[in-house]
């Protein structure tokens, strides 16, 4: 006898969870003190998405990636934005070979499963602009030649928050390509001291040698299609395009988030009930996928700043004005 549908459905999604909890433990070995972000890239990573991260210098943005794609199993590479940085150093470039007579394309380091950028805000517009493409097309083109990003792929970019001198602001439209934007902080006392001690033992970079595959490229893209199939109620639909609204309507935000952004939270929503065990989204997993859906999407007015507002601060309070559904 063939098992039913739902009883297929189930068994993928515990396969699926107990890979999750693989990853979250084994990273674990060389993070401490970030549940919340490495919780979150992963949610990013489900939801098929990219993460823009922003924290000052010296709080493992960068070992967060490298022990992410350790992990997982897939091909991992970084890009360090430089103002000299040109479209081709990301995408690759077509070079004569005298041997063959022909022009032969060569791969820039964009072709790979896992892609760190580092202060991606140092780099001018045409090169962004050609990571943006990437990002949001999958492709690269070449010479009459169109390239496809083997999946799972992931892009994870970092900034920092408070040097400007030599950046480039990121514009809005591209910005916007990123499911979340997650912002990290210091580390309470706690979280700070354990770090010493583990430190003390043994360096992180140098623990990080020492992590194992623990899933295959494979799950990931499993995990995705189980993203696909989490029911939604209808009252949770009305709730994000409510939320969504609110920051179009109100006094102090200057720009609103628009659908695109209702469309990331959604997604984003569906991948944090997958990474709790549930086929069910919840208002719960709304809530928590807000803020960093919505942060880099919306902008102040100069009045709101003049106030002291603050993004996150103007969101938590969307939030608790717009009824949650039950």
């Amino acid at each position: 006898m063939e098992p039913s549908t739902e009883f297929e459905q189930r068994t993928d999604l515990t396969a699926v969870q107990q890979g999750l909890d693989r990853i979250r433990e084994e990273t674990g070995k060389v993070l401490v003190g970030q549940d919340e972000s490495q919780k979150m890239l992963l949610a990013a990573l489900l939801a098929n998405g990219h993460v823009l991260i922003e924290g000052v210098p010296g709080l493992a943005k960068t070992l967060m990636a490298r022990a992410l794609a350790a992990v997982c199993g897939v091909k991992f590479s970084r890009i360090q934005f430089t103002p000299d940085l040109m479209p081709a150093d990301i995408t690759g470039t077509s070079i004569f070979s005298p041997r063959t007579q022909e022009f032969v394309y060569h791969k820039g380091p964009v072709f790979s499963n896992f892609v760190l950028v580092d202060e991606i805000n140092r780099a001018p517009a045409k090169t962004q602009s050609a990571l943006f493409e990437v990002m949001e097309e999958r492709t690269v083109s070449s010479g009459g030649d169109t390239f496809t990003m083997e999946e799972p792929f992931f892009v994870l970019a970092t900034q920092n928050p408070v040097e400007h001198e030599g950046t480039y602001r990121l514009p809005e439209a591209q910005v916007d390509r990123f499911l979340f934007k997650l912002t990290v902080d210091y580390p309470n006392t706690e979280s700070e001291t354990l770090m010493l001690r583990a430190h003390h033992g043994q360096p992180a970079f140098d623990k990080l040698k020492t992590l194992k595959p623990v899933v295959s490229a494979s799950l990931i893209v499993d995990a995705r299609r189980a993203v696909q199939k989490v029911h939604v109620e209808d009252q949770l639909f009305d709730y994000i395009v409510e939320l969504t609204t609110k920051t179009r309507n109100h006094r102090l935000i200057q720009l609103g988030a628009s659908p695109r952004a209702s469309i990331a939270l959604l997604n984003a929503s569906k991948a944090l009930a997958i990474i709790d065990g549930r086929d069910f989204a919840t208002p719960e997993d709304i809530q928590q996928a807000v803020v960093p859906v919505f942060r880099h999407r919306i902008m102040l007015t100069a009045e709101a700043e003049i106030e002291g507002r603050t993004i996150d601060s103007m969101l938590q309070g969307l939030l608790n004005a717009v009824t949650v559904p039950r």
